[in-house]
């Protein structure tokens, strides 16, 4: 239907190169090096029309309309001579390409769009790739599908845990364990000798460990040898670490290796689950904290260690084209001086963040679990806030950061959307 329509609003003038969609915005009148055409495609084909303009092609592919720049058309050719296939990376020199750049001639078949250009090079885009890669096609998908919770859904979703031996041996097993930890933010392996060795073993089997002012691999124990709350037995809020840093580390492991003692539970809370309400009940809150930067800082100044680290960001991260959360920087103890806002914006701000902190800490968003000797935690840092209850006695934990590009980069090897 869509395509008789078309046809018929195409008849009737030589050439055809004057008219236009109805239903495209107005501007300049199209410059047309072909007319514009609908081809009828094969029945599992999506249909296919399209329109030149002075700088930029009109496709339409299936339920998607692309507006394609003649440069950005020009830049992505994937024949030979401007991308090498066998290193996946770009040949062409971009800066080579002329800026007002127009095809010579445009053909569209069932699967393929071609491009002529002035020097006669010819570039061909698959439709299927042009629908996944345009901004429209990306407007319609997410990066990094996940599963948002509260303590029951989590619960009732009976998520196992990997063993250990299954974890460090199969690819089956760490596929697993990755998807879950990509779409839940959480994922426990058991069965871990409870030594500090074992236990960076286990963590270098899916990324670098990631080094940083706390070291390599470190023990956590309540003897306040840093200057930090972490190293007390009191209670600990919801917060995501190292908000201070300029980028947050990716993942955190956990591994509680002695506990002669009471208490000590371990909150997760997704804080993606409580920013997702936060969007739908106030949208002008998620906004606000999506847009205003904030300075986290931890100053240190304990025995032999001497820091001070600022990181800046807002407290919502959102990739700009499909508004879609990727970071949570969520930390009360770390947050500096608001000083980078003025004084209009603050009092928003603040009712905002109120709003989010409520959501975070509802009960039925709480997964409190008790870490024990063999079970280790991998905690999505970007994404889950963690917390703890107060305890008595000996308690020795350890664990690391790791680097989330590494995980990332193993999930996506192992066949993973990531």
């Amino acid at each position: 239907m869509w395509c008789q329509r078309l046809a018929w609003l195409l008849r009737g003038r030589r050439g055809s190169t004057g008219r236009r969609w109805p239903w495209l915005p107005r501007g300049p009148g199209p410059v047309l090096a072909v007319p514009a055409r609908c081809h009828p495609t094969a029945p599992a084909s999506p249909c296919c029309a399209w329109q030149l303009h002075r700088d930029h092609l009109e496709l339409r592919y299936g339920s998607t309309v692309m507006r394609l720049d003649f440069v950005w058309l020009r830049d992505h050719c994937r024949s030979a001579s401007c991308y090498n296939a066998k290193t996946n990376q770009r040949s062409l020199d971009t800066a080579s390409v002329d800026l007002a750049i127009q095809p010579q001639a445009v053909r569209v078949d069932e699967t393929t769009l071609f491009l002529t250009w002035p020097d006669g090079h010819v570039t061909r885009y698959g439709l299927e790739w042009l629908a996944r890669n345009s901004y429209e096609g990306q407007k319609q998908q997410v990066m990094h599908p996940r599963i948002l919770w509260n303590a029951q859904i989590y619960q009732q979703a009976q998520v196992p845990s990997i063993d250990c031996r299954s974890f460090l041996e199969t690819d089956e097993g760490l596929k697993e364990f990755l998807q879950n930890f990509l779409l839940y933010g959480i994922a426990f392996v058991e069965n871990v000798t409870p030594t500090k060795e074992d236990t960076e073993i286990l963590a270098k089997r899916i990324s670098i460990i990631r080094e940083t002012i706390y070291g390599r691999m470190w023990y956590f124990t309540s003897d306040f040898s840093r200057g930090d709350t972490a190293y007390t037995k009191l209670a600990l809020d919801r917060h995501t670490d190292t908000t201070y840093f300029q980028e947050p580390c990716g993942i955190q492991v956990f591994h509680c290796l002695k506990h002669e003692g009471t208490g000590g539970r371990t909150l997760l809370v997704d804080g993606f689950h409580a920013a997702e309400r936060v969007l739908h009940q106030a949208p002008e809150h998620f906004e606000l904290l999506a847009k205003v930067p904030l300075k986290h800082e931890y100053v240190e100044n304990v025995g032999g260690c001497h820091n001070h680290m600022i990181g800046v960001g807002p407290v919502l991260n959102v990739y700009p084209w499909n508004n879609e959360l990727y970071l949570i920087r969520y930390n009360n103890y770390d947050r500096a001086v608001i000083n980078t806002v003025p004084h209009d914006v603050v009092r928003r701000w603040y009712h905002a963040h109120r709003a989010l902190t409520a959501e975070l800490r509802r009960p039925d968003n709480e997964l409190w679990v008790k870490l024990k000797p063999g079970k280790v935690l991998f905690v999505d840092n970007w994404r889950v806030l963690h917390g703890r209850e107060a305890f008595t006695g000996y308690r020795q934990l350890c664990g690391c950061y790791l680097t989330r590009d590494d995980v990332l980069n193993t999930a996506r090897l192992l066949g993973l959307q990531a």
